[in-house]
């Protein structure tokens, strides 16, 4: 059995996820990712997912992106 896991108790999120948690699009995050510098990315493989706490400071941190 696999149990749903809330967004807010998730360490990492899928780009998916970080999207609809954002209201931020796929595409944007997407090249943010793809910056050498990005704080937020963990690799899997070539799997990338979103650093959920690293990603809400870099919105805080932010007034444009």
């Amino acid at each position: 059995m696999s149990e749903k896991v809330l967004i807010k108790d998730k360490v990492t999120l899928t780009v998916t996820e970080a999207a609809a948690y954002s209201n931020i699009g796929i595409n944007k995050l997407e090249s943010l990712l793809r910056n050498p510098r990005c704080p937020f990315v963990l690799y899997v493989g070539k799997k990338k997912l979103v650093k959920r706490k690293e990603f809400e400071k870099f919105i805080s941190d932010n007034t444009e992106i």
